[in-house]
């Protein structure tokens, strides 16, 4: 008995297998066709399911911990997946039931998105409205401080603002005509900026020392021959119009640039970079080229300076003239005999401004053609056609024949003796 039970288990043991186990019972059943055989299997199968039962009892003792862990695990797991299954089904139904709901309402909907729209739109126009009545203060502090590309870029976007989304703006009509005027006067400050530069600034730190050492002077004006030529002030000379109009570039309660220029520190100092524009004279140039690009009047530029060309050449001519007279009066150089030392100095004085005033034209032209370049293949109104550097050369050229040819006909500085 005890031998067929060893066998029962070991064969247990050996077939993993419940099903396998199931066949062989059921196969030893249908061959025995006694009582007492099937007896015995009843047996076997009831002390091995006692053996099963007691190796269970152990485990379960010896794993008791991980065993309560792992039916808790369990039963939570499961109850999470049933809430979230009925959570789901919430879900669905809910879905369901908006989408009724909104198909019901798609009119109301449609209008509470447009009407968010404009309100939206209305609060940008209001945004916009609040930043375009700060344009004059700021276009004040932007001129005093020659600032003048941050201004043309702000007063154009501004009026476009204006004559465009905001133009049925009633309450607007007085600041879009104020900008509009400032906007077509505007290029005519930079025009003579740019002069001032080309003819003015270029040729104020030019002298030239004096060479004829050997020439009569009174005594006591050693010190005096051996000194350069006073160098000409910029800030003593002016263009044929002022810079900066009170009238037309400020607002009311600004009594003086100094206070405007205070308030620009306060309001907009971080705006402005530190750095004098004009320091640099070929860039500040180049901005105000930039600037009447923006403005859209280059043509109007271009015309001017050809314009103005021989008039400021025939300037300089006259300040030279003026400056070598004085400066010959100050050495006691009032002789005949000093009088062709005198031109020469004067032609040398020339030469070196001329020289200077055709490089700032060759820079001002450095900056026009990319933009007259851009230009091309546009409309006949709208290319811009520049003119040329030997259209400068030779006007300084006549500029120079000219004086030489009256300065042979009359007495050359007729100074007091």
């Amino acid at each position: 008995m005890a031998a067929e039970s060893g066998r029962y288990k070991s064969s247990v043991n050996k077939n993993k297998d419940p099903s396998g186990l199931l066949i062989s019972v059921i196969r030893t059943l249908s061959s025995s066709d006694d009582v007492q055989d099937r007896e015995t299997e009843k047996s076997r199968l009831e002390e091995a399911f006692e053996t099963c039962d007691r190796d269970l009892d152990k485990l379960i003792v010896q794993h008791y911990a991980e065993l309560t862990t792992a039916i808790r695990t369990y039963q939570s797991i499961t109850e999470r997946i049933t809430s979230s299954r009925n959570k789901i089904k919430q879900v669905k139904e809910n879905l369901l039931s908006c989408k009724m709901l909104l198909h019901c309402k798609r009119d109301e909907l449609r209008k509470l998105w447009i009407e968010g729209i404009e309100h939206k739109h209305v609060l940008q126009l209001l945004d916009e409205i609040e930043s375009i009545k700060q344009v004059p203060q700021r276009l004040e502090t932007y001129m005093a401080s020659k600032h003048y590309l941050h201004a043309t870029d702000m007063l154009v976007t501004a009026v476009e603002s204006l004559e465009g989304p905001l133009l049925q703006v009633e309450g607007l009509g007085d600041l879009r005509l104020e900008l509009h005027n400032k906007k077509l006067n505007m290029h005519l400050v930079l025009i003579d900026e740019l002069h001032r530069h080309l003819y003015i600034k270029s040729t104020s730190r030019l002298g030239h020392k004096n060479k004829d050492k050997n020439a009569p002077r009174p005594p006591g004006s050693i010190t005096k021959d051996m000194s350069p030529i006073p160098v000409l002030e910029v800030s003593s000379l002016s263009t044929p119009r002022k810079l900066l109009d009170s009238s037309q570039y400020s607002t009311p309660g600004s009594s003086s640039v100094r206070e405007m220029q205070q308030d620009a520190k306060e309001l907009n100092q971080a705006d402005l970079p530190e750095v004098d524009p004009e320091e640099n004279s070929a860039e500040f140039m180049g901005i105000l080229i930039r600037a009447l690009a923006k403005l859209k009047k280059l043509p109007e530029t271009i015309k001017a300076i050809m314009e103005r060309l021989e008039p400021e050449l025939k300037q300089i001519v006259k300040r030279s003239t003026t400056q070598i007279a004085d400066h010959a009066y100050q050495r006691g150089r009032t002789s005949p005999k000093s009088q062709p030392r005198l031109l020469l100095d004067l032609l040398e004085l020339l030469f070196e401004k001329f020289k200077a005033v055709a490089q700032a034209h060759s820079v001002v032209l450095s900056h026009m053609q990319p933009i007259a370049a851009q230009s091309q293949g546009r409309t006949q109104e709208d290319e811009i056609k520049l003119y040329e550097q030997a259209d400068v050369s030779a006007k300084i050229q006549a500029v120079l024949q000219g004086r030489i040819s009256a300065m042979s006909e009359i007495n050359f500085l007729l100074l007091p003796q």
